[in-house]
């Protein structure tokens, strides 16, 4: 249940989505992407469809075309393996405190403490978290942000938002993000060390998905792909992995298959 700050799994693994599906939808013509464009404008979830479809095609054709996707092969290349570990393990053991509290505010007291004393050990013993010792003792991440919070408390999601550079977003999605920089230690970091921690982690997450890129099937409307899984994995999230939608027709169920079943190999 993994969000991480500022540019999360979701937006990161949505790149990689858009940029197989964009070539795709490129070759089929004009005519069915204006078709693609029509069903999907009615979407009541994507009320400002026309300007989060600008932003969704300058966050793949500018920014992770000569920004991320370079910037992360440069940086996997130059950076040996065990130091890249050691900093995304600090990065993540910052997000610790926000889990002790957004697992108990879902009444997951046994999983708040397991986040409590993975902080705990890993902060100490861990060498201020560049050493996941607590995993080696069996208290494995327990990820949980503020937006999964308000998912359960009934909250809904609200106006589908796709920010420059952030990604597919929703208003819920953003007051979740707000409230998840406010907790220990995020709320001390200097600049500096927030922006480290930020990269260190979007570099991370995007250098996982490089290897899979070629399989993943494409998509005539990469747009619409990339929101019907953002929300179907927002929704898997809420729902610790039950999802059942009776709304959902064939075509988005398939997509999110091939979702979760991507996320899922870019995670080994």
């Amino acid at each position: 249940m993994n969000k991480n700050l500022t540019i999360s799994l979701v937006f990161i693994t949505a790149l990689v989505i858009g940029g197989c599906t964009t070539r795709h939808s490129e070759q089929q013509g004009d005519s069915t992407a204006d078709t693609n464009v029509e069903q999907n404008q009615s979407d009541p979830r994507d009320p400002i469809e026309p300007i989060n479809r600008v932003v969704w095609d300058f966050n793949w054709n500018i920014l992770d075309r000569y920004l991320i996707r370079p910037a992360t092969i440069a940086y996997t290349t130059v950076m040996p393996k065990f130091a890249r570990t050691g900093l995304l393990n600090a990065a993540r053991n910052l997000e610790e405190p926000g889990n002790v509290v957004n697992n108990a505010l879902q009444g997951k007291g046994g999983d708040s403490l397991d986040s409590l004393a993975r902080f705990t050990i890993n902060s100490t013993l861990g060498l201020a978290g560049l050493i996941d010792i607590a995993d080696k003792m069996g208290l494995s991440r327990q990820d949980e942000d503020f937006d999964e919070v308000l998912g359960v408390w009934g909250v809904p999601n609200g106006p589908f938002v796709m920010t420059p550079a952030l990604g597919p977003n929703d208003v819920r999605g953003i007051a979740g993000d707000t409230v998840d920089n406010f907790y220990y230690p995020l709320t001390i970091l200097d600049g500096s060390t927030a922006i480290i921690r930020t990269v260190v982690v979007a570099l991370e997450t995007r250098a996982t998905l490089i290897l899979q890129e070629d399989q993943l099937l494409q998509s005539p409307d990469d747009y619409a792909f990339v929101k019907n899984a953002y929300f179907q994995n927002k929704a898997f999230q809420v729902s610790d992995g039950k999802l059942e939608d009776p709304d959902l027709d064939e075509e988005q169920l398939d997509d999110f298959d091939e979702f979760e079943a991507f996320l899922e190999e870019g995670q080994q």
